[in-house]
């Protein structure tokens, strides 16, 4: 179910010399958009063109006989759909440090293969991690060279940070160089960005609510999984669901109802990364009913899989928090749909393969899985082609909502006059099978190996520049790498 490769698969083939918008006016024609409103039985998506002008879309109208221009390129897309480019705001590429696992270049290379046009990288899984401002300028010049795609930077606060007396000034400096959020551990297993008690996590709350910042919360009780784990540990019990038993559904449950706690008392904004449970979810949305700035994400691996998949694939599928039942998954499908769930991000994630993914004990193979390839192709093919959601609640969950929530919706995440041209082309018709020896990410492996998927990414733009292809032969072709611009937080919360 994977492979591991250490140089390109396809031919790179530049369309524009890195970091250079399109210098002629783009007309994309013969095309399909969502419909915002697709209410009462209308059809979801409407004929148009699209001109881009500058890296910015100048304006989405009906279809046209109207002449080319002369200083106009047209590009035909044959009926295709069009959607706002995917924000994925989870990933963990893993640069500069940990790069025998992801590389920013294979990372958003993949990004791009997906219809992913913007990526948030977490601060933790690099060295240093990104923690202060001269930390995040190493890590910057590491990868900007890399990028394929546009992208953010989380900002973090570990219990090693706590650790510096000018940690607040720390996290000023992040705020003002513009970090997408701030993301912080209630249980960690890496010793370079440790976890944070209760108090820490206020003190954290109470100067992010001040600089107008929200945080991510790796939300898991550790007292509580840790205590089963060495209980379960010194039994020798050593499966994939003796792992799954130690990390329950009450683990996360306990974590939420306390971050519900801690919103009350500081008044801060709290988003809960990668939920998998159902009751979590209910207090995310009990603590909305309340008027608290409480809110989670999902990620495709909860809406897709159970502890019996866990059971079957072993630590291919591992990961933290770990699947659950049926009934959890049923119910984040309902905060999908509904709206209790904010956005869905993938917690990208890739062990080297196969030597992390199969060291003997289900206790230290390596938690983690790929995942920013697939996070269109999968919400497409089963959330909206099997009506689980419509059509324009996927592009909220995969563009818009990211893009408020990170504080850059003037720029991105909608089909509008005015917003970069990032856009994913989709071929409804065409029906495709997963596998990761195809997948263009460092480490190739994938629990969804072998599944058909509906539609397809046939191409991706950035900035009205068009930097990956999939032509009808199925030849693929990559813009370069370097193309990819940060992107800054713009918006604060008002609290």
């Amino acid at each position: 179910p994977g492979t591991r490769s250490t140089a390109p698969r396809v031919r790179i083939r530049p369309t524009r010399p890195a970091g250079r918008e399109a210098d002629v006016r783009t007309r994309l024609v013969n095309l399909r958009v969502p419909v915002e409103d697709a209410g009462g039985g209308g059809p979801d998506t409407r004929p148009a063109d699209i001109l881009i002008e500058d890296g910015r879309i100048a304006s989405i109208t009906a279809p046209s006989e109207r002449p080319r221009e002369a200083d106009e390129a047209r590009t035909d897309l044959a009926d295709q759909l069009v959607v706002p480019g995917t924000i994925d705001g989870h990933v963990h590429f893993d640069d500069p440090g940990f790069t025998h696992r992801e590389n920013f270049e294979t990372g958003t290379a993949s990004a791009a293969a997906g219809g992913v046009t913007c990526v948030v990288d977490m601060p933790c899984t690099s060295l240093p991690p990104v923690t202060s401002r001269a930390n995040l300028e190493a890590k910057l010049e590491v990868i900007e060279s890399k990028a394929h795609v546009d992208f953010m930077l989380w900002g973090g606060v570990s219990a090693n940070a706590l650790a510096d007396p000018a940690w607040i000034r720390n996290l000023e400096d992040l705020v003002d160089e513009g970090v997408a959020a701030i993301k912080v551990y209630m249980l960690s297993g890496m010793d370079t960005f440790r976890d944070l008690s209760r108090s820490e996590i206020r003190d954290v709350l109470n100067q992010t609510r001040r600089l107008g910042i929200p945080v991510g919360v790796h939300a898991e009780d550790r007292e509580l999984v840790r205590e089963i784990t060495e209980r379960l540990m010194a039994e020798g019990r050593d499966g994939p669901l003796d792992y799954a038993a130690s990390r329950p559904a009450a683990g996360e449950t306990r974590a939420v109802e306390t971050l519900r706690e801690l919103c009350r008392e500081t008044g801060a904004r709290v988003h809960v990364v990668h939920v998998g449970s159902r009751d979590a979810l209910d207090v995310i949305v009990a603590a909305r009913d309340e008027g608290l700035g409480l809110s989670g994400e999902t990620c495709p691996q909860y809406l897709e899989f159970t502890e019996d998949d866990l059971a079957a694939q072993g630590a291919l599928l591992k990961t933290a928090p770990v699947v659950k039942s049926d009934s959890d998954r049923t119910r984040l499908w309902e905060g999908v749909s509904t709206g209790a769930i904010q956005h869905v991000a993938t917690d990208h994630a890739a062990g080297e393969w196969p030597a992390e993914k199969s060291t003997g004990s289900i206790w230290s193979d390596y938690g983690g899985i790929p995942g920013v390839e697939l996070l269109l192709p999968y919400l497409y093919s089963e959330g909206y082609r099997r009506g689980r959601i419509g059509l324009a609640r996927m592009t909220e969950l995969l563009a818009a909502a990211p893009a408020a929530f990170f504080g850059i919706e003037s720029r991105k995440g909608r089909l509008a006059a005015g917003q970069d041209a990032d856009l994913a082309i989709i071929d409804e018709d065409a029906y495709w099978t997963v596998r990761a020896a195809e997948m263009h990410n460092l480490n190739r492996y994938t629990p969804l190996e072998g599944r058909t998927l509906a539609g397809r990414v046939t191409a991706t733009y950035v900035r009205g520049t068009c930097v990956f292809v999939r032509e009808p032969d199925g030849a693929e072709s990559f813009g370069p790498a370097g193309y990819g611009r940060r992107v800054r937080r713009e918006t604060k919360v008002v609290t």
